[in-house]
């Protein structure tokens, strides 16, 4: 063996062997002796049997990433130039490579790369590291980038907290290429949106929601829509453009709201179509319920309200709460768009929720369907963890 190895308790191994990438400290029962944070150690179980070649993160709990499976497949700049070119021919069968639009171009474990995310906007990447082993091959993966994808500018985005656990200070900055305009423009499904890559939430635009998007579009056609949580007011963009009578955006950020009226004016669509309002939204909503508006159309796509399993049942009072607000908004016939992007609420739990909140609000809802992340946005069958985005579509009965 080499001396920078891992290797497993006993009984240990079975998730390696299904393909699952996550290795934990309290599965380890020996350390490699002078692996830096990032390098690349060996996997054995506990009768040193070869499992994988992973990522070493001495300071996280999380204390290895799988790079590989294979024995025989070495950690060096062609297998990041592999898992880079796959990333980006799955775009391609997606057909989300149109030079003015944009994608999440790599999805961290579901595209073989633990702890990386990278958007395209245009011609602008924007990565994201948040793993160890990522960071210590980042001047070999920026430069692979470049050369795939012919990028003009690679910004980076690493200024989240989460980077902490592996022992990572935050950071953001180019990397490659020209400074990216600001905002940058990118299309999607006939709509142009701004995107400010180097300040925006996230990378600066949510491309996770495009399915949704599509959705609202579909059932917008003469209605009134409240979105809530609008940030930029891509959802409301989309209503509008497919036929909405009129929106009313409610985000409790003011820089994001001028972003979303910029957004609506660079659509065309007509100042008295839409009102942005700055506010906390749960403090609005119930306003509106108290002065007794209805819209025909609500969506609710609230920030992750569970961050740990500490918070679940905080968070799901909080889900609830706001399903029941939107419910009691809704006009007879009225459809409620609610979003969840908390990793650890499962599809069955927010669909009780959801339920629990219509009856909360004395309405009866059947389901239209279910919407979840979008296709750029993959899962790894091994790693369902990766599974964040769920959405429902319900319908409450007109009278």
């Amino acid at each position: 063996m080499e001396n920078k190895f891992l290797k497993l308790n006993p009984g240990r191994e079975k998730s390696l062997l299904r393909r699952h990438v996550w290795i934990f400290s309290g599965a380890v029962a020996d350390y490699p002796g002078e692996a830096a944070p990032g390098e690349t150690v060996e996997v054995f179980d506990a009768k040193n049997n070869f499992l994988a070649r992973a990522a070493y993160s001495p300071d996280s709990q999380l204390i290895a990433r799988v790079w590989t499976f294979d024995r025989d497949e070495q950690i060096d700049e062609a297998f990041f130039a592999r898992r880079i070119k796959a990333a980006v021919e799955y775009r391609h069968f997606l057909k989300l490579d149109d030079p003015k639009g944009g994608c999440r171009l790599i999805n961290s474990e579901a595209d073989g790369l633990p702890g990386l995310v990278v958007d395209r906007y245009a011609g602008v990447l924007v990565i994201q590291i948040t793993s160890a082993g990522i960071e210590f091959h980042r001047d070999t993966i920026v430069k692979l980038l470049a050369e795939i994808t012919g990028a003009a500018s690679i910004y980076e985005r690493s200024d989240v907290s989460v980077r902490a656990k592996e022992g990572l200070a935050e950071r953001s900055g180019l990397l490659y290429g020209a400074q990216p305009p600001n905002p940058v423009i990118i299309e999607e499904n006939g709509a142009r949106f701004a995107v400010d890559v180097r300040h925006g939430q996230k990378s600066g635009f949510y491309f996770d929601q495009r399915c949704a998007r599509a959705a609202v579009a579909a059932y917008a056609d003469g209605r009134t829509v409240l979105n809530a949580f609008s940030y930029t007011g891509a959802f409301a963009v989309s209503a509008l453009l497919a036929g909405a009578g009129h929106v009313i955006n409610i985000d409790s950020s003011a820089p994001a709201l001028k972003q979303a009226a910029h957004n609506l004016e660079m659509n065309k669509i007509k100042p008295e179509r839409y009102e942005n309002r700055t506010a906390d939204v749960f403090t609005e909503l119930r306003r509106l319920v108290e002065e007794g508006r209805r819209f025909d159309l609500v969506i609710l796509d609230p920030p992750k309200f569970i961050e740990s399993q500490k918070a679940l049942v905080r968070g799901c009072r909080a889900y609830q709460d706001i399903a029941r607000l939107g419910y009691r908004l809704l006009n007879p016939g009225g459809l409620l768009f609610n979003f969840s992007c908390s990793g650890l609420m499962t599809p069955e739990l927010f669909q009780k929720i959801t339920a629990d909140a219509a009856l909360d609000a004395g309405v009866r809802a059947r389901l239209v369907r279910h919407l979840e992340q979008a296709p750029d946005h993959p899962v790894s069958l091994a790693v369902p963890e990766g599974f964040y985005l769920k959405g429902l579509v319900t319908r409450i009965d007109a009278e």
